[in-house]
């Protein structure tokens, strides 16, 4: 019998399924699992969004949509950057997209060619490294650990001195996952200028852009506009993941180019989905501050209790992620930790080497789930700490 696994796209062969998802798969064996593995918020989507979408389906918006969005939630969209970041983009700049999961894939899609190079500062979500390596191209990943996990333009023009013209992405997400860390405009600013006028897109992942903490939302987009494709989206803002909408906003030429790739993976996303999005944009300010302020104290609480057991914490300014070392006398191979910690403490935390170099005795918390789930798994991690290095002693 012919092996057609042998004959299949050799990116697709190549790329490994995703040790999150496996490792919150193995996790659910254990029913009491406090689960700091995975970035979804434990809120409900706010019930004036609900009734949007509830709405749409009365209203038997049951067909296809525009395949770059509906004109509102395009509209809403437009209005949201412009007025909560000062972004300007044109309604019909905006692509809506299937999360910023698809959005993702369709800009690797339609910008990238097998040899081109896509960087990213790293510890970093691995998605962006799978969607670049599906379409040939050379993965550059900029290791940051050393510089309290910030691209620095220094570390980008090596970058930039050694692969030339061939840089075709650069890949900017910020609040990031996995380490909060948030840049200042000024920052942003000075890596902008390395690549300003180059052959280069700047891929700005802001989808955690609501969930700053300790200052105003800054953006690449502000640096470097036309050089910029924007992604954001109501998933982490508005505990809206199931609904599956993202946001793509480039300079009109760049989206008309990007509208080909959309509309093959896709088509269109559901109406009423789109629907529930545009009352986000419009009407739901309000909601995601109530929501920041709940991860807020979710952050410090946990930031606090695992400095007290021993963990080398880097205290997140956005997004809803705790990045962790593990503390001395420990085996520091995160990958065995995380498995252990389940399987004797019935806590699950993500690998910090599963998203890339500079992660290896680095974990992940999410503190997206309720304080008092947070507590709980607190008491478990302390005492599995104090249990092992005990046994290492």
């Amino acid at each position: 019998m012919v092996d057609l696994t042998q004959h299949m796209h050799k990116g697709v062969t190549d790329v490994k399924s995703s040790a999150i998802l496996n490792f919150s798969r193995y996790c659910s064996q254990y029913p009491d699992i406090v689960k700091f593995t995975v970035g979804e918020p434990d809120f409900n989507t706010p019930d004036h969004i609900k009734t949007a979408a509830i709405k749409g389906i009365v209203d038997n918006h049951s067909h296809y949509a525009p395949s770059n969005g509906t004109p509102g939630l395009r509209e809403a969209a437009a209005a949201f950057l412009e007025r909560r970041y000062g972004q300007h983009y044109e309604p019909s700049e905006i692509i809506v997209t299937n999360g910023a999961t698809e959005a993702i894939y369709t800009v690797m899609s339609a910008i990238l060619n097998p040899g081109d190079v896509m960087a990213m500062p790293t510890p970093l979500f691995p998605l962006y490294i799978a969607d670049a390596s599906l379409e040939g191209a050379e993965v550059v990943q900029i290791d940051t650990s050393a510089t309290d996990f910030k691209l620095t333009p220094a570390a980008l023009q090596k970058v930039v001195d050694e692969y030339g013209d061939r840089l075709r992405v650069l890949v900017m997400n910020y609040p990031t996952n996995p380490t909060g860390v948030m840049y200042s405009q000024e920052e942003l600013d000075a890596l902008a200028d390395v690549v300003r006028d180059r052959p280069t897109f700047v891929l700005c992942d802001e989808i955690y852009s609501e969930l700053n903490y300790d200052q105003a939302h800054a953006s690449m987009e502000k640096s470097l506009h036309d050089q910029v494709i924007l992604l954001n989206g109501v998933s982490k803002s508005w505990a809206m993941t199931g609904y599956r909408i993202g946001i793509m906003a480039a300079p009109q030429a760049i989206t008309d180019q990007l509208a080909k790739v959309h509309q093959f993976i896709t088509t269109t996303e559901p109406w009423p989905m789109q629907d529930a999005a545009e009352e986000a944009f419009r009407n739901g300010d309000a909601d995601a501050r109530e929501m920041k302020a709940a991860f807020k104290e979710r952050r410090d609480y946990l930031y606090q209790q695992l400095t007290e057991i021993g963990f080398k914490v880097i205290k997140p300014q956005g997004a809803f992620y705790i990045w962790a070392q593990i503390p001395a006398g420990l085996d520091q191979d995160d990958a065995k930790f995380v498995y252990a910690l389940a399987d004797q403490a019935h806590v699950g935390v993500c690998a910090g080497s599963w998203f890339a170099k500079g992660g290896h005795s680095w974990l992940r918390f999410s503190y997206a789930t309720a304080l008092d789930e947070i507590k709980e798994g607190v008491k478990r991690i302390r005492k599995f700490v104090e249990e092992n290095r005990n046994d290492a002693n």
